[in-house]
């Protein structure tokens, strides 16, 4: 397993509320940890709900014994949910903050992920399949057909997200268990690149570049060079 990643302010914002983690080797008792989270609120709670949660959640894995992945997954963002929200409730300064979170773990050919909010995980093989569903209004008037898929690209209420770590008392995550083939790269990404890049332009970079640092460098350029409008993150984990 080979990974890299990158995480960037982008060109408007003054702050990078992205945080990411990746590790090829053994985290607790999963056998490698990739995450992307993209936090929201006002003063500097979106980059402590990223923080945080990211942090937090590789701690409990590292100190829980269970060997069933879901179920770690599962436990361990209920917590990090628990404690980031009472910092919400308790703290005027950290009032409505929240993050996105997409976890992946695999194991021999199976790979694990969950998913809260509009990160995505996406897994490029003979073409580029997008395994999470985002939790935005958007998808919602998707899958209601009120939108396509250009139109929401460009609607204003693109970036409202109906579930985030902290934002209430209780979280919902997704949970996928994808079969993994060789050759194939794995992109666990922010909207920050999602929309700024299309998957047909993600698609090319994967094919041209090949190696994962420089297929995350060139995502991260592009992203920018289209605006960089939000912060951008990208992590990619070849077999």
């Amino acid at each position: 397993m080979r990974s890299y990643g990158v995480t960037d302010v982008g060109r408007n914002r003054k702050t990078n509320q992205d945080y990411i983690f990746y590790s090829d080797e053994p985290v607790g008792m999963f056998p490698n940890l990739y995450i992307v989270a993209d936090g929201m609120g006002g003063h500097n709670a979106g980059d402590y709900a990223s923080n945080f949660s990211v942090n937090r959640f590789v701690e409990l894995v590292q100190e829980m014994k269970d060997s069933h992945i879901v179920l770690v997954m599962r436990e361990a963002i209920q917590r990090v949910n628990e404690e980031l929200f009472q910092k919400a409730m308790s703290e005027e300064d950290y009032k409505g903050m929240g993050t996105t979170f997409v976890a992946a773990v695999i194991d021999g050919n199976a790979m694990y992920v969950m998913n809260i909010g509009d990160s995505r995980l996406y897994v490029a093989g003979q073409e580029l399949v997008q395994i999470t569903m985002d939790h935005s209004l958007v998808q919602e008037m998707i899958r209601g057909g009120g939108l396509n898929q250009e139109e929401a690209r460009n609607h204003p209420i693109k970036n409202v997200i109906t579930r985030a770590v902290g934002a209430e008392q209780q979280v919902t995550p997704d949970f996928f268990e994808v079969s993994l083939h060789k050759q194939e790269h794995i992109l666990l990404c922010s909207d920050g690149l999602t929309n700024m890049v299309d998957e047909d332009e993600i698609m090319e970079i994967i094919e041209e570049e090949k190696v994962e640092n420089q297929i995350v460098e060139k995502l991260v350029e592009c992203a920018n060079f289209y605006g960089g409008r939000d912060n951008i993150s990208a992590i990619v984990v070849m077999q």
